[in-house]
């Protein structure tokens, strides 16, 4: 513990506090409570600032496509002799687990059938609904999220491994800030980093729990309660905190590979099992509508239509802040993973392989759902609004042949990816509050693991996780300024080694 700096202390103590504030009972402080104040904070800034998200989530799309074609592409992240760490498979293993695997398993079904029966514009459950909701799946998890991700990662990676600078976020900043950085404004965003990134994994592991429940409940009858979801986070906290224990190298590694392989094996038994056709034809239509439609959806704004906004807030707003809370964990974990890499490379990798894996999931899961809720009659939503969102997936698969076999698939990639998100996270905890360490001590990571597990129990037992996500979505407010601030430092420090060096790393002259 010799080496943990005082973010660590400081977001600890916050951590607790925050974790007591969301235990004590609505009625005991009913003005006061934790849910009340945090939901009253997100709607102002959801209200007053959508604007403000989705400028800056386009913002770095349009970073990130500049650096494809500038000059900077060529750049490494490391030193000239650097070679990657990760083969392209393992890499992209590693960076889709960590970034919205588990996501994708909630919301791959549910997403595009909940916008069918209530699109942001237009009639419901028409041709022209089915392809809007499939369109703004893909926009809320395709080009603007993983550029988020992109933008921050490339930060770290360049400086850590090409500047040789802490792996923290703040260092990221010395260009524009110098050494004032080092001192109270430094602790203050590293701290923001470890805020967000624990309030929005603990959050995420009560979700799983919730849908690793729920999917027992519909295959083998078991009851969804509490004591079975925290049974199950107990049993992962167990396999996730030994994962980050063994490293990157072994643990984190091997179940990325493993969760691609069983993703893949998934969503190809749904691809042929079921209507493939429609699936591939859905696809290619809404691959094309999402990419003719993307720069009027990154600045579509509703001022004239109330129920319109309402969409707007709870999806798109909602996911831009989501993605930003994340931005922190996800983008040092992807930058960890991908010295060697230049920029060019990096950024291509990072947008499209994910983005173009995750329209192909939401076609064969929300198409399917879709395709049974327009030519079966099978009724999907009604089940969803009586059972839950996390029994989407479930409602799906049950009108598949071997439907138990699939459906037990699912439920252990659910874990696969629970496991690798919350591994993954610890380990970025323990970077962020030991300077920048890249391989942070077992004691600080395995402090983190059972911080993070009894956050999400705790609250998951009181109910209080949708305040904890709503906290998490409030740190992206500060968190999207500093980011905003760390594209104008990349710049100035191109432009700085430019002048001194080529671009291959050699001193000119």
């Amino acid at each position: 513990m010799k080496k943990v700096t005082r973010v660590f202390y400081i977001s600890a103590i916050v951590v607790a506090l925050f974790i007591i504030w969301g235990i004590i009972p609505k009625d005991v402080w009913p003005n006061a409570n934790l849910d009340n104040v945090t939901n009253i904070i997100q709607t102002f800034l959801v209200d007053k600032f959508g604007w403000f998200y989705l400028l800056s989530a386009t913002a770095f799309v349009v970073f990130s496509i500049y650096l494809i074609f500038s000059k900077y592409g060529n750049i490494k992240l490391g030193r000239p002799g650097d070679k990657p760490e990760y083969s392209y498979l393992t890499w992209f293993a590693m960076l889709f687990s960590a970034g919205m695997g588990i996501g994708l398993v909630f919301w791959g079904a549910a997403e595009p059938i909940s916008h069918y029966h209530t699109p942001p514009f237009g009639a419901k459950e028409t041709d022209d609904a089915a392809i809007t909701a499939m369109q703004y799946s893909f926009f809320h998890w395709g080009v603007h999220p993983w550029a988020i991700y992109a933008t921050i990662a490339l930060a770290l990676a360049y400086f850590k491994f090409r500047k040789q600078a802490p792996g923290v976020v703040s260092a990221v900043l010395e260009p524009i800030f110098g050494d004032r950085i080092k001192g109270t404004w430094g602790t203050v965003i590293d701290f923001i980093v470890v805020f967000a990134t624990i309030f929005g994994v603990s959050t995420s592991l009560g979700l799983g729990a919730i849908q690793i429940s729920g999917g027992l409940s519909y295959v083998t009858g078991l009851e969804s309660t509490i004591t079975v979801q925290l049974i199950i986070i107990a049993i992962v906290t167990v396999f996730y905190i030994t994962s980050a224990m063994t490293g990157l190298n072994k643990g984190i590694k091997y179940l990325s590979n493993a969760n691609l392989a069983l993703a893949v094996l998934l969503m190809l038994f749904v691809l042929f099992l079921g209507p493939t056709n429609f699936i591939m034809n859905y696809f290619t239509t809404t691959l094309g509508s999402y990419i003719q439609n993307l720069p009027s959806m990154s600045l579509r704004m509703t001022p004239f239509s109330e129920a319109n906004s309402d969409w707007q807030n709870k999806w798109t707003f909602f996911y831009w802040a989501w993605w930003i809370a994340w931005a922190p964990f996800v983008g040092t974990f992807i930058a960890r993973v991908s010295r060697g890499r230049t920029i060019r490379e990096f950024v291509l990798g990072v947008i499209l392989v994910p983005t173009i894996f995750g329209a192909l999931w939401f076609s064969v899961f929300g198409g399917s759902a879709i395709h049974l809720e327009v030519f079966k009659d099978a009724n999907i939503i009604q089940t969803i609004n009586d059972l839950g969102e996390e029994t989407a997936l479930f409602a799906v698969l049950e009108k598949f042949p071997i439907s138990t076999v699939i459906s037990v698939i699912a439920i252990l990639l659910i874990c696969t990816f629970f496991i690798t998100s919350a591994d993954s996270a610890t380990f970025v905890l323990g970077m962020q509050t030991t300077g920048g360490s890249l391989d942070p001590a077992n004691s600080v990571k395995f402090i983190w693991g059972i911080i993070q597990s009894s956050a999400a129990a705790v609250l998951l037992w009181q109910g209080g996780l949708s305040a904890l996500q709503t906290a998490s979505i409030i740190a992206a407010f500060p968190f999207a300024i500093i980011m905003i601030l760390v594209i104008f430092s990349l710049v100035k420090s191109f432009r700085r080694e430019a002048k001194e060096f080529d671009l291959t790393g050699k001193r000119k002259g």
